[in-house]
C-alpha cells in the first residue's frame, strides 16, 4: 500500500452487499470482505455465523483520500444500511451482522461521529441511530467464495439483495421524491419531457452539444454528479458525449426497446431522471462507448465553482 493510502472498514450486514457500492470507484483501489471485531484468531464463515466469535461481517477498503475522501465513503455506507436495526441486518440476524464504523485513527473517528450526528438530526430515519463507532482491531480476509461475490454469483446476489428487503430499503430512503405538479413548475417543457417522459432533444440545438468549458455536468433534479468535461468529447451526433461517467454506480442503464429497436438506456441512480443511452461506438483508446446525453437532463457546474457548490472532492479531476 503506497504511503498516500489509507484504509477504512465498515460492518453492514452480509458483506456480499458491502462491495458492489464501493468498488470500481476512482480512487479506491481494493474493497475485501472479511471478519473484525472479535476475540478469536483466525475465524471463519461458519464460526463468526454459528459460534460466539464477536466478529462481524465487513468489508476493509484500500483508498486513496485525495481522490476519494473519508467523508464520501462514510456517505456511501450509511446509505448501504439501516441504521437503526440493533439486532442484524434486513433477513440476517445477530451479532455478526450488526453494523459498525471501524475508525484507523482519531480524524476517521471524529468524521464518523459527526456523519452519525448528521444522519441523527436529518430525520431521513424515525427510530434512532444505532450503527456502534468502534476502533479499527484485526481484519481477517473471508473466504475467497465471499470475495466479489456479487461477480461471482450474480444472479443469486441480485435476488438476496432484493429479497433481503435491503435494495427495496435502500430505494425508500434514498432516492429523490419527485412531485409531478412540482417537477413542472420547476422544470423547463423540455427538461420534463426529457427527464419524466423518457424524452429526446433536437439534435445540435441543445446547451451542451458543443459546450467546452470545463467542469461536471450533474443531475438536474438531484444534483448527482454524473459526467466530466475530461470524458466529453464531439461525436458528432449533435448531443453532449462522453466515454464513461464520473463513477458507475451515478448512472443505471436499462433495456430500451422503444420505436422498434433495441437500446441501451441512461438513468441517473438516485432521480431516476432518463439522460439518453449507450452506443459502442464511441472512442476505442478510451473503451469504446458512447454516452449520448440530453442536454435537457444536465446542469453545468464550472471547476471553478466546485467548492462553493459542494463538489469539491470532486478537483481531482482537473489537477
Amino acid at each position: 500500500m503506497n504511503q498516500e493510502n489509507q484504509v477504512a472498514t465498515f460492518a453492514g450486514g452480509c458483506f456480499w452487499c458491502m462491495v458492489e457500492p464501493f468498488e470500481e470507484r476512482p480512487g479506491i483501489l481494493s474493497v475485501t470482505s472479511g471478519y473484525t471485531g472479535g476475540h478469536t484468531d483466525n475465524p471463519t464463515y461458519m464460526s463468526v455465523i454459528t459460534e460466539t466469535t464477536g466478529h462481524r461481517e465487513a468489508v476493509q477498503i484500500v483508498y486513496n483520500p485525495d481522490i476519494f475522501p473519508y467523508e464520501r465513503l462514510l456517505e456511501i455506507f450509511w446509505q448501504q444500511i439501516d441504521p437503526t436495526d440493533a439486532g442484524g441486518q434486513f433477513a440476517d440476524r445477530g451479532e455478526s451482522y450488526k453494523t459498525a464504523i471501524y475508525y484507523h485513527n482519531e480524524v476517521q473517528k471524529q468524521m464518523a461521529e459527526e456523519s452519525k450526528r448528521n444522519i441523527e438530526v436529518s430525520n431521513i430515519f424515525k427510530q434512532p441511530i444505532v450503527t456502534d463507532i468502534l476502533p479499527a482491531k484485526t481484519f481477517y480476509q473471508a473466504e475467497n467464495e465471499h470475495q466479489e461475490y456479487h461477480k461471482k454469483n450474480s444472479y443469486h446476489y441480485k435476488r438476496y439483495k432484493k429479497g433481503s428487503g435491503r435494495a427495496d430499503f435502500i430505494k425508500d430512503h434514498w432516492s429523490v421524491t419527485k412531485d409531478k405538479e412540482e417537477l413542472k413548475q420547476k422544470l423547463s417543457p423540455t427538461q420534463y419531457h426529457v427527464t419524466q417522459e423518457n424524452g429526446t432533444e433536437r439534435p445540435f440545438q441543445n446547451e451542451y452539444h458543443d459546450h467546452e468549458q470545463e467542469g461536471i455536468y450533474v443531475d438536474i433534479i438531484s444534483k448527482e454528479p454524473l459526467f466530466s468535461s475530461k470524458d466529453k468529447y464531439d461525436a458528432g451526433c449533435g448531443w453532449p458525449s462522453f466515454t464513461k461517467p464520473i463513477e458507475k454506480q451515478q448512472v443505471r442503464e436499462n433495456v430500451d426497446a422503444s420505436h422498434g429497436m433495441v437500446r441501451t438506456e441512461v438513468r441517473s441512480d438516485k432521480a431516476d431522471s432518463h439522460l439518453g443511452h449507450i452506443f459502442e461506438d464511441g472512442p476505442v483508446e478510451q473503451g469504446g462507448m458512447r454516452y449520448c446525453i440530453n442536454s435537457a437532463a444536465l446542469e453545468f457546474i464550472s471547476k471553478e465553482n466546485l467548492d462553493e457548490r459542494g463538489y469539491g472532492y470532486l478537483s481531482y479531476l482537473f489537477k
